[in-house]
């Protein structure tokens, strides 16, 4: 808990306030915790998932997500405007510090590594015309950072992402992962909080 928070354990006896201010700055590693707004995209071209989440000396908060869904006859370009245009949207909302992105890892053919590929361009261009740093995860990496194993369902991985976020209920799948790779990217963060 104190790792997900960014924090030392309690106080212990006989540590003193300066003690106790630098462990709410550092996580049991000895490295600052991230603090900030992160960008989790989940690429795909008719289906991808965005989600906002803070971080603070209070824990994970989602402040929003979607799906942004394309019509099955729509051209690529007309899809990667819409993409472009969400993750804009998104940005927009909040003083995103940080975006990260899952990488793509196995692909089935050529074109779907283009397509793939087309769709992580949109939402990176909109993130880097933001100004915002990107970073990108493999799907093992974030499912061992969010889950604790590397070969978590789905499922599992959206029941944690919405314990660490408080929800009520799980996002949808492409929400959920996009939630699961900002997480990843705040747990296992170990530069400067820029």
């Amino acid at each position: 808990t104190a790792k997900v928070l960014g924090r030392l354990p309690p106080a212990v006896a006989g540590r003193d306030a300066e003690d106790d201010a630098l462990a709410q700055r550092h996580s049991p590693l000895g490295r600052p915790a991230f603090a900030g707004v992160v960008l989790g995209i989940d690429p795909s071209l008719r289906g991808t998932g965005l989600a906002l989440v803070e971080f603070s000396a209070q824990g994970p908060r989602l402040l929003a997500s979607r799906t942004v869904k394309v019509k099955a006859d729509m051209p690529v370009a007309g899809c990667l405007r819409e993409i472009f245009l969400a993750t804009q949207e998104l940005v927009d909302e909040a003083p995103v510090k940080h975006a990260a992105i899952e990488q793509t890892i196995f692909v089935q053919s050529r074109r779907t590594v283009h397509v793939l590929g087309a769709a992580r361009g949109a939402a990176i261009a909109a993130v880097a015309l933001a100004g915002a740093e990107v970073f990108e995860y493999a799907p093992l990496r974030v499912k061992q950072a969010v889950v604790g194993h590397g070969r978590a369902s789905k499922e599992q991985v959206a029941g944690m992402v919405a314990q660490h976020l408080g929800l009520s209920k799980p996002l949808p799948a492409d929400e959920s992962d996009a939630a699961a790779t900002a997480l990843c990217h705040a747990f296992t963060w170990r530069g400067s909080n820029r």
